[in-house]
């Protein structure tokens, strides 16, 4: 489990970029680097890093359910994600 203040602050940072997202955009397109710049740095997109929603782990990070490996093939093994089983062969 990740320290609760990480969490935090990635929470914080996700924040930052939905409240700045449309600003952004329209300040791209016009082309007006020097207000990009006075943005605050955690509003870009490129700052946030992906973490496991249930342990907040930051590697090993499996995008299309949102969790880590280590509690996929945990909740996996108890039959808590729909369609996926333990191969075998």
């Amino acid at each position: 489990m990740a320290r609760k203040s990480i969490i935090a602050r990635e929470h914080k940072r996700e924040r930052l970029v939905a409240k700045y997202a449309g600003l952004r955009k329209k300040l791209k397109e016009e082309g007006d680097y020097d207000a990009l710049d006075k943005l605050p740095r955690n509003a870009s997109p490129v700052r946030l890093h992906n973490r496991c929603k249930l342990t907040g782990r930051p590697k090993g990070y499996m995008r299309k359910f949102g969790i880590c490996r280590v509690k996929f093939r945990q909740m996996a093994l108890d039959g808590k994600i729909p369609g996926i089983t333990k191969s075998s062969w």
